[in-house]
């Protein structure tokens, strides 16, 4: 079967501060969920942008800069991969994800490996 990413995104500010506990026992689900249907391979948060260090490399110097690249908006916050049938029902589980209702979840096939 296929395998998708998910990644997670969300406001820099992070997730909305009311209803932690109910937040919480969202995403408790959801990863049960995914559990129980077999399609989980792996589920992932990620530090914030202020734990980033990013690498380049420029004419042959190793360029290393603390955070993240470009100032933005929005931050990758997590990843979930799923191992599914097809792209649809990649995009059914990504619509479940707890954090889509303030953030966004962008979904992409993984190739190679």
């Amino acid at each position: 079967m296929p395998q998708y990413m998910l990644l997670m995104i969300q406001p820099v500010e992070g997730p909305p501060k009311e209803n932690w506990a109910e937040q919480s026992k969202q995403w408790n689900q959801f990863h049960q969920d995914l559990v129980d249907s077999g399609v989980l391979v792996a589920n992932y948060g990620l530090a914030g942008a202020d734990a980033a260090t990013t690498v380049r490399v420029r004419e042959g110097e190793t360029q290393i800069t603390d955070g993240p690249f470009a100032e933005t908006k929005e931050l990758l916050a997590g990843v979930v991969l799923v191992d599914v049938p097809d792209l649809d029902a990649a995009l059914a589980y990504a619509a479940k994800v707890p954090s889509v209702s303030y953030g966004a979840v962008e979904v992409r096939p993984l190739w190679g490996g």
